[in-house]
């Protein structure tokens, strides 16, 4: 698998740009992954943090998941990875995690959030709200802390992944 990324164009208009700019970061992750073993994808390779690639993945599921179907049309689907009990269980991983259940998971969740976002325009706000604030969210602001997020997390997938095997790149 070679993952293809593209910025979007600089001409694009609000909305593309803000999409773009998600899918380029989006696919980046998926690109930091590519060609590693379940258990290259599972390590660890900064002690002593926790943080391994798959838990990144699987980390980005439960984001995606969070903004956009808890956040953005108040579903409650419930958690994927996590528990009550486990705050932090997409970054605690098993012999038993794969790749394949990972991505497959995360990449579920980019298309329900992609169905989802569609049916609003940037400026609509979101039928949940903040917790600190109880205001609601514009899609534009959803949008950009997803920017945010996976550009934040890429840059961890880069000192994991030249960690694990030496591979850099932007």
């Amino acid at each position: 698998m070679t993952t293809a990324r593209h910025e979007p164009a600089r001409t694009a208009g609000e909305r593309a740009m803000l999409e773009g700019w998600l899918d380029y970061h989006r696919r980046t992750l998926a690109w930091k992954c590519e060609g590693l073993t379940d258990e290259q994808l599972r390590t660890a390779s900064v002690p002593p943090s926790e943080l391994s690639l798959m838990g990144l993945v699987r980390h980005m599921a439960e984001v995606e998941r969070g903004w956009f179907r808890k956040v953005l049309v108040d579903e409650d689907p419930g958690p994927i990875y996590f528990t009550e009990e486990d705050p932090d269980g997409e970054f605690h991983l098993t012999a038993a995690d794969t790749w394949q259940e990972a991505y497959g998971t995360w990449q579920a969740e980019i298309e329900a959030a992609r169905g989802i976002a569609a049916g609003f325009g940037l400026d609509d706000l979101s039928k949940g709200r903040s917790r600190s604030t109880e205001e609601p969210f514009s899609l534009r602001w959803i949008y950009t802390h997803m920017i945010e997020e996976y550009a934040r997390h890429n840059g961890h997938a880069d000192l994991l992944r030249e960690r694990i095997d030496g591979a850099t790149g932007d």
